[in-house]
């Protein structure tokens, strides 16, 4: 029998004997199905003729529980604050915290990486092969997961990791993380409150999910809110919410079910807002004509640069979906009106803009600023006071308008 480690330590388990011992471990859930624990660590030890004490086991069964169940040699890099964990083709490993993006000082080889991609991906459900090399997947922890292996990648494999936040956020905690103002905060509360239908902008990373989140936890909690999203990621404290989640075809090519799909349905299932958590595709023409049949307070994320370029960006995903711009302008004319956006700041996500969208005189839309965030003050726009009207309410001192329905 050959004893690895008796003093109670993994101090003399190399890397080879771990993947011996993972290797053992794999075999063994495949013979019996079920949970990584002590038992079965040290089952696998025996079988192999090894011996660990008691601390050592505990300590071992932890660490190849994260190789089977969790995130493997990225698992320790998981921490309070830490939103991403990218994996690049060189085998780099980068972390994206409060402090924006660093290199976290580990390094994956080609074979390690591509094995945790394809482990990742199988976990959530997704086929990740040399057929199909790439993958988007919602992991049973709640970790959003989409890789790249090669020939994709001129390197290893690519992987992106969002790590769903511990604590739900509402927006009072956002606005002490320094994210939002308490004249925004208010403002914030009585677009939801006034169930205008709103989208939340913004480049990758900047929070759009997680605010939308809070937002939607202001809604009175009678009401019933459907999420349609490609890849779960809204998670929204509120005791009505249903999600869809769009699903990828087979290997035959088979049983896709996309977002626009989901958005007619969310139609037949009685929802007070109908929530579309991103919007990138042709969906959006079915979330417009959604708006324009009496479902008020409906809401959605775009990436998008600045306030003024939504017009753009939805023109864009207008003609996916076979509309020309005149006639997205009438459609979101009619079904959204304001924008939040959102932008990071030394690696801060901060709101910096709402603006208010209409329909020029050309007929085409634009995006005209209501309040902009500078130096954790607001600075009233040009379409301050048509958006005190529409809230019903002066929350910056803009005397409000007598009520009505907003110029097209």
């Amino acid at each position: 029998m050959t004893t690895v480690a008796t003093a109670g330590t993994l101090h003399d388990l190399g890397e080879a004997d771990l993947d011996a011992l993972l290797a053992g471990v794999r075999e063994d859930l495949v013979r019996t199905p079920g949970a990584v624990d002590v038992p079965r660590i040290a089952r696998v030890l025996r079988a192999q003729g090894r011996v660990l004490g008691a601390a050592a086991t505990l300590e071992l069964t932890s660490r190849v529980r994260d190789h089977v169940d969790g995130l493997g040699p990225l698992q320790g890099l998981v921490a309070p604050g830490v939103t991403d964990l990218l994996v690049n083709d060189d085998g780099t490993v980068w972390v994206d915290d409060a402090d924006g993006l660093r290199e976290a000082g580990l390094h994956l080889g080609p074979a390690e990486a591509r094995d945790l991609a394809v482990r990742l991906a199988t976990s959530g459900g997704r086929r990740l092969d040399d057929a199909v090399p790439w993958a988007d997947a919602h992991l049973p922890s709640g970790i959003r997961f989409h890789a790249v292996l090669p020939p994709l990648s001129p390197g290893g494999a690519i992987l992106s990791l969002r790590l769903p936040s511990r604590e739900r956020l509402g927006l009072a905690d956002l606005e002490r993380l320094g994210a939002l103002t308490p004249s925004v905060l208010e403002v914030l509360r009585a677009l939801v409150r006034s169930r205008v239908p709103f989208l939340v902008t913004g480049g990758t990373g900047t929070g759009k999910s997680t605010l939308l989140a809070a937002m939607l936890h202001e809604a009175p909690p009678h009401e019933r809110i459907v999420v349609v999203e490609d890849v779960l990621e809204l998670a929204v404290d509120h005791p009505h919410v249903v999600h869809l989640q769009s699903r990828h075809a087979n290997s035959e090519g088979a049983g896709a079910v996309d977002l626009t799909a989901l958005v007619r349905q969310s139609l037949r299932m009685r929802p007070d807002r109908i929530v579309l958590g991103e919007c990138r595709g042709g969906e959006v023409r079915e979330l417009l004509q959604a708006l324009n049949t009496g479902h008020d307070g409906g809401c959605g994320t775009v990436h998008a640069n600045t306030a003024a370029d939504v017009p753009a960006r939805l023109e864009a995903l207008g003609a996916l979906g076979g509309l020309d711009r005149s006639a997205l302008a009438a459609q979101v004319a009619s079904a959204l009106e304001v924008v939040v956006h959102l932008g990071r700041r030394d690696g801060v996500r901060v709101l910096e803009e709402i603006a208010v969208l209409r329909r020029g005189t050309d007929g085409m839309l634009t995006a005209e600023t209501a309040l902009r965030s500078r130096a954790q003050t607001l600075q009233e726009g040009p379409a301050a006071g048509a958006l005190a009207a529409r809230l019903r309410t002066a929350p910056v001192g803009v005397a409000p308008r007598a009520p009505g329905r907003r110029a097209a």
